[in-house]
């Protein structure tokens, strides 16, 4: 009998949509550490219709950019000039992971620091141009604690 939710893919899955995803990819096994599941390209080959990675386990969809399948409209980062959407991603080192994504191409949008609400954080945005943010927990914050770090930071 075939499960109406394959196993493994429960939950929310983020899909990206890029120029080049074959290529994104590659660069997201080299940056982040991801394991690629399957690539599956147009008849010409020269656009993924479908890819399917994951990270720490989790799984990642990507595609290219078909604007032919929606009201004409590029959907991708670079496209539109910017995303809304940030991915997160908690890691051992958040300095380490950084200079990874670094050297496979990322751009470091906002440099490894400690946070008011106990994270080592960063943000990298991908030659793709998804905001990627990388964290380390590096002290549990009570809810006080939280609101004077904020009107600290904001005040």
């Amino acid at each position: 009998m075939t499960k109406p939710i394959p196993d493994g893919l429960e939950g929310i899955i983020p899909h990206l949509c890029v120029e080049g995803a074959s290529e994104a990819m590659d660069f997201y096994a080299k940056a982040f550490g991801a394991e690629i599941i399957c690539k599956a390209p147009t008849p010409d080959g020269k656009r993924l219709m479908h890819g399917h990675m994951t990270i720490d386990g989790n799984p990642i969809y990507i595609c290219d950019d078909f604007p032919e399948m929606c009201d004409g409209q590029s959907r991708n980062p670079k496209a539109l000039g910017n995303t809304p959407v940030t991915i997160h991603r908690f890691v051992t080192d958040c300095d380490a992971a950084v200079k990874k994504a670094e050297e496979a191409g990322a751009t470091v949008t906002f440099p490894p620091q400690d946070t008011f609400w106990g994270d080592r954080y960063a943000m990298v945005t991908d030659p793709w141009g998804h905001i990627w943010s990388l964290a380390t927990r590096i002290k549990d914050t009570t809810p006080e604690e939280m609101e004077a770090g904020s009107k600290a930071f904001f005040g």
